[in-house]
């Protein structure tokens, strides 16, 4: 009896022992999950607090500009007028429309940004569909000049298309804008290059086999096949081709010296020019006694204007160019 008695003392001990074991590697376990959970939180806050800064960065001076568009010129140089304007000033606004004759000039921009958006859409695509899908000598070596010339200024290569376009008779007109784009060239062409062949890329071959066992050309599988299920990439470089074309000030500064062909972003530095014109009194219904028609209220309603189109743009395809921008490859 006496030696049961023992083994199942000794077995006790071992349960017990087994017992206190687990229960310190399960308070083990719960502090190490507890510091997992501050960790996640620590990182999660830092993480918000990062976000929170750069939003701010980026949306406070265009919170700054709406405010202060809507201040009349008394808000402006009233010190106690911090934030909110004592009352919503919209004349700024139809000042700033007719210094910067904005109903031409948008038609303009809308102009330029069409076509030459098609023109990248078009060539950028076709050529990626050729560096994504067909092998030829030398394919590694031009697609890393593409890939240079995405970070070739435009201001390096001016002077060149400058007396080329001139040399042709192109000034004062669209055309130096236009063409290039159809060629694959002008403003980021390398950049939509890059995004579709990415997309190309991720493309099963089976749709361009099928394509080939009915008859059709490579163009043709181009054409009806790759394109039209191309509309992430497609969008995607559409709407960044959009957002420079409309806000280039730069080329079109350069060949167009006829201010009927401006579009809208060159008028904002010759908005001064123009207000103090329209302030000689030339421009009365804009005008009460002592009232100064140039003030930062005006620019920042001038300002508000030209980038408002893109804005709204964004806006409408905000979800679907995201998405785009995730099946496009360029990020992960």
């Amino acid at each position: 009896m006496r030696g049961k008695d023992g083994i199942c003392i000794m077995i006790r001990k071992k349960t017990t022992s087994a017992t206190a074991a687990e229960s310190m590697g399960k308070k083990v376990l719960r502090k190490a999950a507890s510091g997992r959970r501050w960790a996640d939180l620590i990182y999660h806050i830092a993480i918000y607090i990062l976000l929170f800064d750069l939003a701010f960065v980026f949306l406070y001076p265009f919170f700054h500009m709406i405010v202060n568009s809507l201040k009349s010129p008394q808000d402006l140089i009233d010190i106690t007028v911090k934030i909110i304007p004592t009352s919503f000033y919209w004349k700024n606004y139809k000042i700033a429309f007719s210094a910067l004759n904005y109903a031409q000039a948008a038609k303009n921009s809308l102009l330029i940004t069409l076509f030459t958006t098609s023109g990248h859409i078009l060539a950028c695509s076709f050529i990626a569909y050729g560096f994504a899908r067909f092998k030829f000598p030398g394919r590694e070596l031009f697609f890393m000049i593409v890939l240079f010339s995405m970070i070739v200024p435009i201001q390096v290569l001016i002077f060149p298309y400058y007396m080329q376009f001139s040399d042709w008779g192109w000034l004062n007109t669209y055309l130096p804008l236009i063409v290039p784009t159809f060629f694959g060239f002008g403003l980021r062409g390398g950049l939509y290059i890059f995004i579709f062949r990415q997309f190309f890329m991720g493309l099963p071959y089976e749709l361009e086999e099928a394509a080939k066992i009915d008859g059709c050309s490579a163009f043709r599988t181009y054409w009806n096949i790759v394109l039209p299920v191309s509309k992430s990439s497609t969008l995607v470089a559409g709407v960044l081709s959009m957002v420079w074309h409309w806000n280039d000030c730069f080329e079109p500064g350069i060949y167009l010296t006829k201010q009927k062909l401006w579009p809208v972003p060159i008028n904002i530095p010759t908005m001064y020019e123009t207000l103090k014109a329209l302030s000689s009194g030339q421009a009365d219904e804009f005008m009460t006694e002592g009232e100064v028609l140039f003030n930062e209220g005006v620019v920042f309603a001038g300002t508000f204007l030209v980038i408002l189109p893109i804005i709204i743009i964004y806006l409408i395809l905000q979800r679907q160019f995201m998405e785009g921008i995730e099946r496009t490859g360029i990020v992960g």
